[in-house]
């Protein structure tokens, strides 16, 4: 059962991420969105927003497999796209990976993982450049709490419109946009080698880990607190361990300060503020 603080109102939740959608790439001077599709829940879930926000024909879908992906992934990301009517694409990016990867040949399958993670950014991003679209993000709360992705690949993008929801969240939200069920239930897997599993790697399951996330980071509860509810020790203080080691991942490159206005600490602007509020300047 999902703990109230998880439970969602998913129409106004679907309403909301729209208008951000919207009103996001417009300040960015475009209606287009580019997704990577990987045939799971939340590169579908993200994916279904922008062809209902932006339609479909706005939408450009780029699948990315390698030499170690499951072709059923392939074969969900495409029911989705003909469910949804979206512009698709498929860009192998074996090629591309293995050019460096011969090189380094002692690699293990975390350093291989990362690897076609940032070629796979390296081709969303062409294809923005292509079609002048915003890469729009795919990742959860989940995985950016716990760190589970890769900096400069999966992790990057122009916006996030799931980024404040929650593992469990997302999967409430897939069902009320009618995300094909084969994709809804089956467990989920980043595909960066064969066998791959998230809640393996993780240790937990999602719904395990987002009952104590939403108390320790949302609710602002003490791990203590959790701890006496019940709450294996070892857990939770793994849990705090890994969002505080990743907090690198969740924030812009750190400036060292010598100037009066250092970006970031000092320089900070409203999306849609522009250089100057001074009317003179066009």
């Amino acid at each position: 059962m999902t703990p109230p603080a998880l439970a969602i109102d998913a129409p106004t939740l679907e309403k909301i991420l729209s208008e951000f959608l919207r009103a996001e790439t417009a300040t960015a001077g475009t209606t287009r969105a580019v997704i990577g599709l990987s045939g799971g829940i939340d590169s579908a879930v993200v994916c279904a927003l922008a062809a209902r926000a932006l339609g479909p024909e706005n939408v450009t879908a780029v699948m990315m497999p390698t030499s170690v992906s499951s072709p059923a992934s392939r074969g969900d990301a495409e029911l989705l796209v003909k469910q949804l009517g979206v512009s698709a694409r498929v860009v192998d990016v074996t090629a591309m990976a293995d050019a460096y990867l011969s090189g380094v040949p002692d690699a293990d399958v975390v350093r291989r993982g990362n690897v076609y993670a940032r070629c796979r950014m390296i081709v969303l991003y062409d294809v923005s450049a292509e079609v002048g679209g915003l890469v729009i993000g795919t990742s959860n709360k989940t995985e950016l709490l716990l760190g589970y992705g890769t900096l400069f690949g999966d992790l990057a993008s122009a916006i996030n419109p799931i980024g404040d929801l929650y593992k469990t969240q997302v999967r409430a939200l897939a069902e009320h946009l009618d995300v094909p069920e084969p994709i809804r239930v089956k467990p989920p897997s980043a595909d960066l080698w064969e066998g791959q599993s998230d809640e393996d790697e993780l240790g937990s399951t999602y719904e395990e880990l987002d009952a104590a996330l939403v108390r320790l980071v949302d609710a602002r509860e003490q791990p203590a607190r959790l701890i006496e509810d019940g709450v294996p020790e070892d857990f939770v203080r793994g849990i705090v361990q890994r969002v505080r080691r990743n907090q690198y991942k969740r924030r812009t490159p750190l400036i060292a300060k010598v100037s009066s206005r250092t970006i970031g600490p000092d320089f900070r602007l409203p999306r849609d503020a522009g250089m100057s509020r001074d009317r003179r300047i066009p």
